[in-house]
């Protein structure tokens, strides 16, 4: 990719929206993929679901983000994980769309900061058609309504063994259902930043749109922007 979403070939791409599946189980089934992809017994892949309850802490892991406890995690049926992408802590829960593209990146003209661009501008160009201004934070990855994140992004590069490059983990998690900021946001401090809040798309238009909408009013732009056809 020499620049944000562009590419020389129309890629096939596998995708479905799985609903909800359990932190663990979405990452075994990340790192299965990216092995059948890596040996091309499986086409590059676009995963949409949700997860219940949990936090999740990337490789720029700052403990004392996190809020609450052991007990508290218990209480409140909060699941707690250290993985392997870039970032620090965020929450994933019901009521959130959460996007892991698991795309191959040729090494040839590969902009790693391209690719976490392209991912935002899905979003961004997503949100418009309802008349949503999003846009980026130049200090900070993700996407955001004025002071407010609606969208975390934090993603893995993978290197591939049998071709040179990588193959992309992770994603996005777009905040979707109302009130989602006080639910599951409240107990951290997301990504570390402080000073700014999280929304989500139905706090700001009042609608009652369900993650299963989202996933499917969002992949067209997903396959626009990384020159995709589904299979």
């Amino acid at each position: 990719m020499t620049e944000a979403g562009a590419n020389t070939y129309s890629r096939r791409l596998e995708s479905e929206y799985i609903g909800m599946l359990p932190y663990a189980e979405a990452w075994d089934l990340q790192k299965s993929y990216i092995k059948q992809i890596d040996t091309e017994e499986r086409s590059e892949t676009l995963l949409l679901l949700q997860h219940p309850p949990t936090y999740t802490m990337g490789s720029d892991k700052h403990p004392e983000h996190l809020l609450l406890d052991e007990a508290e995690l218990r209480e409140k049926g909060i699941s707690l994980f250290e993985i392997d992408r870039g970032g620090d802590i965020t929450y994933h829960g019901p009521g959130q769309l959460v996007g892991y593209p698991l795309l191959y990146l040729d090494a040839v003209g590969l902009d790693l900061h391209a690719y976490l661009r392209s991912l935002e501008q899905v979003i961004i160009d997503w949100l418009s058609q309802y008349g949503i201004e999003a846009g980026r934070k130049p200090e900070y990855t993700g996407v955001w309504v004025g002071d407010e994140k609606i969208a975390a992004i934090g993603v893995k590069f993978n290197k591939a063994r049998k071709r040179r490059g990588f193959i992309t983990s992770h994603g996005f998690a777009l905040n979707i259902k109302s009130g989602i900021a006080s639910e599951g946001f409240s107990g951290i401090i997301p990504c570390g930043i402080e000073q700014y809040g999280v929304t989500s798309f139905n706090d700001l238009t009042g609608s009652s749109m369900t993650v299963q909408e989202a996933a499917e009013g969002i992949m067209p732009f997903f396959l626009n922007q990384f020159n995709c056809k589904v299979d």
